[in-house]
């Protein structure tokens, strides 16, 4: 079974709860459903579970609830196990198909018989509306698809290990060669495979890429259906265009999405909404420039400039050849991987809590991101894929300004740790543990 770190939130809220229920959000296939499973079987005598999306009769007999106890009755007759209040969960799967009903939960869980869960993707972008609900009454957790401290478990690295990487990243020294030999070459595998529970799984049982990449493609395929279902109906190939157009624009010279990649499109305002919906739906990453790295960064940020990343790296490769693949896996590509590496980056900050900005000007040029600590202290970070690492025009330039709040300089390359004046050059897989 794959270890996924949102447990402990899962069995957070179950100890300190007292009447909330819990919202289990992110993009399809990210793996909130089996988390959930085995949750409940872990902390439930009784689950009574159900999945709107394929019990349509269940679906049109929770949406014609008229009140909480109508909602409850209906609940107790569609269930194909007893009830028992105080030991049953009530576990309601693609919740984003009968949205109305979350509101009725609310007067369930204040009476307390029983625990609720309600799963939902984001694709659909009617779980926005739950958000605007009455607070109080529901957790929300947003999942992911696994970062790469997560694959790695999956493919036998013991937490240990992440334990002693964290150690020598905080002492800023070089990794062991055992264990950087290790990462890396798990690292590339992630670039190729990301964090789909799906092809992680697939990996493991066949170590086939063929199978791998037909599970990414069958994952974009359903992104796409659901676009066509729950996209406003006239803005639908906008928001595909737009998804279809990633790829190519973080292959392009700085990254940055461009506005005019996208047909008779000139102004942010003209696609702003199909961009947030594409957000609001997890399967896409913003970074949004800033004017100055100067805290708090929220306060110079710009929506109308920004890169766009996908939310699983794997998903971003799997757009490639398949003879991308052997340089990839090798370390040794035929193609500029600064759009990969920046993805695996992106990825990696979202996953760990940070917002993604980045800085750009004339006369300093790029900084791939600038991140926030909870203090305030703002970090550079460079994401280099060739040799010539040590090499970062704009990063020097940015430390030299004394008007930026630079507190920490990074250079994350695939290099053991080094400490070259202001600039820390950390293995790229440490970002795992940043």
């Amino acid at each position: 079974m794959l270890q996924r770190k949102a447990m402990g939130k899962l069995i957070a809220w179950k100890e300190r709860k007292t009447k909330q229920a819990l919202l289990i959000t992110g993009a399809r296939q990210v793996g909130k459903t089996f988390l959930a499973d085995a949750f409940s079987a872990e902390n439930y005598k009784v689950c009574a579970k159900f999945n709107l999306i394929e019990a349509l009769s269940v679906k049109d007999s929770f949406a014609a609830a008229k009140s909480g106890d109508d909602l409850m009755f209906r609940i107790s007759v569609a269930s194909s196990v007893q009830l028992v209040p105080g030991e049953t969960l009530i576990f309601i799967d693609e919740v984003q198909e009968c949205p109305e009903i979350v509101t009725l939960i609310k007067f369930l869980v204040e009476k307390g018989e029983y625990d609720f869960i309600l799963s939902g993707s984001l694709l659909g972008v009617e779980l926005e509306n739950i958000r605007s609900s009455p607070v109080g009454y529901l957790t929300e957790i947003v999942m992911y698809p696994l970062d790469f401290e997560e694959f790695c478990w999956a493919n036998g690295v013991a937490p240990d290990a992440f334990a002693l990487l964290k150690d020598v990243i905080s002492e800023k020294a070089p990794v062991p060669d055992f264990l950087h030999t290790r990462l890396i070459d798990l690292f590339h595998k992630y670039l190729l495979i990301g964090g789909m529970p799906d092809a992680i799984v697939s990996l493991i049982a066949a170590n086939d890429i063929d199978q791998v990449r037909a599970l990414q493609d069958g994952i974009v395929q359903f992104y796409g259906k659901d676009i066509s279902k729950y996209a406003p109906k006239d803005r639908r190939l906008v928001i595909r265009n737009i998804y279809d157009l990633i790829p190519s624009e973080l292959f392009s010279q700085n990254k940055r999405f461009r506005l005019s990649s996208i047909e008779n499109v000139k102004r942010y305002t003209q696609v702003q909404n199909e961009l947030l919906w594409l957000i609001k739906a997890n399967v896409a990453l913003p970074a949004y420039n800033v004017k100055a790295p100067v805290s708090p960064l929220l306060l110079s940020e710009s929506h109308s400039l920004f890169k766009m990343y996908l939310s699983d790296v794997g998903l971003l490769t799997s757009r490639f050849p398949k003879s991308a693949s052997i340089g990839l896996l090798n370390g040794k590509p035929e193609m500029n991987l600064g759009g990969v590496y920046e993805n695996f980056a992106a990825q990696e900050l979202t996953a760990h809590g940070f917002a993604l900005r980045y800085y750009t000007s004339k006369k300093i040029g790029e900084l791939d991101f600038v991140a926030e600590r909870k203090d305030g202290s703002i970090l550079a970070i460079e994401l280099k894929s060739g040799r010539d690492y040590k090499t970062h025009t704009a990063l020097t330039k940015a430390l030299a300004v004394p008007e930026f709040d630079i507190s920490e300089a990074y250079v994350f390359a695939e290099a053991n740790t080094e400490l070259v004046g202001d600039v820390l050059y950390l293995p790229v897989y440490a970002l795992s543990v940043f």
